[in-house]
């Protein structure tokens, strides 16, 4: 391998070998540059104050070194998705027909006259196809955006000498990144600095071992690797292209073609629809068939079609092409299902909810329990210490001077050096800047201001042997430091209070003085602890122990740092405000028949609090009824015990990650669907088992947020209602539409039969159908999925996994709107031309236009499923009104100026009255409609018929 020094560039550093020396992780190499220091050097990086980062700098270092983005596929065209409506196979049969029907009447009549027949379906067909392409090609795009949003992760760096957050993409070679638990690792780069850092590189390299990372023996840190345990700081050598997830991802484009349960559902009524339209279709085309060829049909002159031996074989063929393409199955239910999610989608975004998986959203309308963490969630995570205790001495802010100095600076170590946060001023006179979680944040902030703590001369004062990291199993940390100025080793434990507690066994009074901490002193610090937690404070206890050189090199062998027989020094209490309208919020999931359950780490006395305040639990609530529980109880229940007691748990206090995928699988268990928050990396099993995983955007890892359905952006506990609201939202949408296009369906299916059946008259032709077919498809669901989510959504019970998608309510009003359809056209049908006076293309005209309004008119009514007011709100859905106002006007277009497209005649002004009158008639129908009470059974029980034919097919949610 050669040098990786080069001298033609303002950096001496050959760019392609030091990206080979860390893709091959060669050390040796490594080693014979100089080590990590000497590549910083060459980079031109300090690694305690990092890059410049001015932007001359950043400039040099993106042209030297490339940015920190990779190369995506293209992105599939508008003409990939007019190729992909093609494929339809009703699509399909309309061109060929198409093509027959222009051939022919081009060849009978001539180009000039010819072409209107074959040439309107070809036109109709286009729109049909262009409607679908451009709603496919809008949710491809809002993917790609979706895709662009999720992946900008923001990242810690030390740039100017103090810590700030940059865009990923924003990474440049030479910067120092802070890594933590849950980070991913946002470009190639060597270990600086840092401690038990554990990395997963199962992305990379397939193994699920965890890999240590340090600075001797395996300092290579990789792309799109997860931090799983420690921390450290990482000097960047390669971004973009250069790294080896960079090239990966280069080849792989997000997979927008996930099918969800309920467009999966919503497919098979469509082929369900779609089977019984064929079949309808096929006796109506061996019925006019039989008709023609025994003489029953006649032209428009009165002469009979065929007559054997005299009709041509092209006169044949062209008959038999014209009674083919009268032959339509409407169907359209997975686009609606699309605009449905789609439109979704970008207003819960709007709504502080991003999401990762389709099948989330509609999934959560079922959701039957909520489990929520309570920091940043059900609180603001806004951490402030409010209580100090030395001993047993509470001491007010501002009046530390009464405490011993020597217990303060043993204090001011322990919060200086046992921790993964920073302080940093830039000048004298300017305000401090914090970085770190919330709960770091408030202790250093409180050291600083309260105990004057100079973390820096803290540091360089004491040179740290070995970290034991936070972690939400532990809920403690630890770190062993060696003091400059004695040598003197010493032990500094910080977490939370009781686990603590349990590790000392002296403790320091208010004058400094060590005392023993027997049964009785103990039972005194349990119950200034249970005070506080009792007043909703998160307790945070601080013990030491000067140890001698022998027993930590005895350690050193284990690696562990001593835990037992510690002093403690004392207990900080920190204050988390519950968020403004939690409790409302938390009132009304509950109003909605959803339980809310918190799962905490805190001890069982703050979680209880908490929980009050925020309505969860009701008066009388306690550990005595079942109420609360800790995790390590819930962990020690038997199967069975878990099992019987699930339901009754309100609060989880002291819970492990562990504890929470138990939760979830025991009310899986017992049949409910289970949403789950979680924002660390030990939260990755419980929200990928649970139904709707729930991350949070802010405190969130990115672990955790790949394992998640949904990211909630504000950590707000009120987000994830209204995701619930949107997923109500999403599953009554398509049940509106159902209900909408099984009325047509119904109705344009038995009309054609019956017409054709009993006088070969064919009341909707080919292009007036594909133009019902683009009301409903196309202007129909627009309409319809655009409906917002309502108040009444949430006064409702959830929908079970077994309920059916199509509910006697929608059965009841399918059948009052399709028979008054029915009965009205087929009155026209047969007795229109006498009743009104009129000839046989006036009468055909009036039957489109009037069958048309009435799904424009009905369209109101599916509004509201079960309310009789389905006026109530429109005003605030321009979309859907702009959608009737465009049909209607199309609509007047077809009838009065596309004679020779649409096949149709002018109407007069009273014409027009009579078909609006015939629609408008829908309105009350559906009002008296719905007074009738239905049974809760599901209709189709009554009949015997089971889930595996064809109405369970149609009408049961699958498990």
């Amino acid at each position: 391998m050669t040098s990786i020094l080069r001298g033609d560039s303002s950096f001496h550093i050959d760019e392609s070998q030091l990206t080979k020396l860390v893709k091959d992780k060669d050390l040796g190499h490594l080693q014979e540059f100089g080590g990590v220091m000497k590549v910083a050097s060459a980079l031109e990086t300090d690694v305690s104050a990092g890059i410049r980062g001015d932007p001359d700098d950043i400039s040099r270092r993106q042209d030297a070194f490339g940015v920190n983005s990779y190369k995506k596929p293209p992105a599939k065209g508008f003409f990939h998705f007019m190729f992909e409506a093609f494929k339809d196979l009703m699509i399909m049969i309309h061109l060929v027909c198409a093509g027959l029907s222009l051939g022919f009447g081009i060849k009978e009549n001539g180009v000039k006259e010819g072409w209107y027949d074959g040439g309107s379906i070809f036109v109709a067909v286009f729109l049909v196809i262009t409607v679908s392409a451009v709603s496919n090609y809008c949710r491809n795009r809002q993917f790609e955006k979706l895709s662009r949003v999720s992946s900008n992760i923001l990242i810690d760096v030390i740039r100017k000498g103090h810590r700030q957050r940059v865009s990923m993409f924003e990474i440049l070679v030479g910067d120092v990144v802070c890594l933590k638990i849950g980070d991913q690792v946002p470009a190639d780069g060597l270990f600086v600095d840092g401690h038990s850092l554990q990395v997963d590189e199962s992305s990379i390299t397939g193994e699920s071992d965890h890999v240590e990372v340090n600075r001797n023996e395996n300092p290579f840190l990789f792309s799109g690797t997860k931090v799983a345990d420690g921390y450290a700081q990482m000097l960047v050598t390669s971004v973009g292209m250069n790294t080896t997830w960079g090239e990966m991802m280069s080849t792989i484009s997000r997979d927008d073609s996930e099918q969800t349960p309920l467009q999966a559902r919503l497919n098979k009524l469509t082929s369900s629809i779609g089977k019984v339209g064929l079949a309808v279709a096929f006796l109506v085309l061996v019925v006019l068939l039989i008709r023609y060829f025994t003489g029953n049909t006649q032209d428009e002159n009165g002469n009979r079609e065929y007559v054997a031996g005299q009709t041509t074989g092209d006169d044949i063929m062209n008959s038999v092409v014209g009674i083919i393409m009268v032959v339509e199955i409407p169907v359209g239910l997975p686009l609606a299902v699309i605009l449905t999610l789609a439109y979704s989608m970008k207003r819960m975004m709007a709504d502080q909810a991003m999401v990762r998986k389709l099948s989330a959203c509609e999934t959560m309308g079922s959701a039957t329990t909520i489990c929520t963490d309570k920091t940043g969630s059900l609180t603001m995570n806004q951490m402030k210490v409010t209580k100090f205790w030395v001993g047993q001495d509470s001491l007010a802010e501002n009046a530390y001077s009464s405490a011993s100095k020597y217990v303060l600076d043993l204090t001011q170590d322990g919060v200086a050096l046992n921790t993964t946060g920073s302080v940093y001023r830039p000048s004298s006179g300017s305000e401090y800047e914090f970085s770190g979680s919330p709960t770091e944040k408030a202790i250093l902030s409180w050291a600083v201001s309260q105990l004057t703590m100079d973390m820096e001369e803290t540091k360089k004062g004491c040179e740290v042997i070995r970290v034991e990291p936070f972690n939400s199993q532990k809920k403690r940390s630890g770190v062993l430091t060696k003091k400059s100025v004695d040598d003197t080793v010493h032990v500094h434990w910080k977490g939370a209070a009781e686990m603590v507690l349990a590790m000392c066994s002296s403790f320091y009074d208010g004058s400094g003085i060590e005392k023993d901490l027997d049964k009785d002193e103990r039972m005194r610090f349990e119950q200034i602890i249970e005070g506080m937690a009792a007043s909703s404070l998160r307790c945070i206890a601080f013990a030491h122990k000067q140890v001698s050189e022998e027993s930590t090199k005895e350690r050193e062998e284990g690696k562990k740092i001593q835990e037992d027989s510690l002093t403690l020094l004392g207990l900080v209490g920190i204050k988390d405000p519950c968020r403004p309208g939690v409790k409302s919020a938390v009132q009304a999931c509950q109003d909605a028949g959803v339980n809310i359950k918190m799962i905490t780490g805190d001890n069982i006395f703050t979680a209880k609090a908490i929980a009050a305040e925020c309505g969860i639990l009701r008066p009388g609530d306690d550990a005595s009824n079942g109420a609360i529980v800790e995790g390590a109880e819930f962990r020690s229940y038997t199967p069975e015990e878990r099992l019987e007691r699930v339901e009754t748990i309100q609060v989880m206090a002291r819970s492990s990650p562990f504890d929470k995928l138990l939760m979830v699988q025991c009310l899986k268990q017992k049949g409910h669907v289970v949403a789950v928050t979680g924002d660390g990396t030990n939260d990755a099993p419980a929200l990928k088992e649970a139904d709707i995983g729930l991350s949070m955007g802010i405190q969130g890892t990115e672990v955790a947020k790949e394992s998640s359905d949904i990211v909630i952006l504000d950590d707000n506990f009120a987000s994830v209602v209204t995701v619930l609201r949107w997923g109500r939202c999403v599953y009554t949408n398509i049940q509106k539409f159902i209900q909408f296009q099984l009325t047509v369906n119904i109705a344009a299916l038995v009309i054609n039969f019956v017409a054709t059946v009993s006088s070969s008259d064919v009341p909707l032709t080919a292009v007036q159908l594909l133009w019902v077919n683009l009301i409903m498809d196309a202007l129909g669901a627009l309409a319809l999925a655009t409906e917002r989510p309502t108040r009444e959504l949430m006064e409702k019970f959830p929908v079970g996994r077994t309920e059916p998608l199509i509910t006697n309510v929608m059965w009841r009003n399918v059948a009052a709107q399709a028979t008054y359809q029915m009965a009205v056209l087929l009155a026209l049908q047969f007795k229109g031309e006498s009743i009104f006076g009129v000839d046989e293309a006036v009468k055909q005209t009036l039957i489109f236009n009037a069958f048309v309004l009435c799904q424009v008119f009905n369209e109101f009514n599916a509004r509201k499923l079960e309310k009789k007011n389905v006026f109530e709100g429109i005003h605030k859905n321009k979309l859907f009104l702009g959608i009737i106002l465009v049909t209607v006007v199309l609509q007047v277009v077809m009838v009065e100026f596309l004679k020779r497209f649409a096949d149709t005649e002018r109407l007069s002004w009273g014409q027009w009255g009579v078909c609006i009158g015939i629609a408008a008639a829908s309105w009350p129908i559906a009002w008296v409609v719905k007074c009738l009470p239905v049974p809760d059974t599901p209709i189709f029980s009554y009949v015997g018929f089971k889930s595996k034919k064809l109405v369970g097919k149609i009408v049961r949610r699958e498990q």
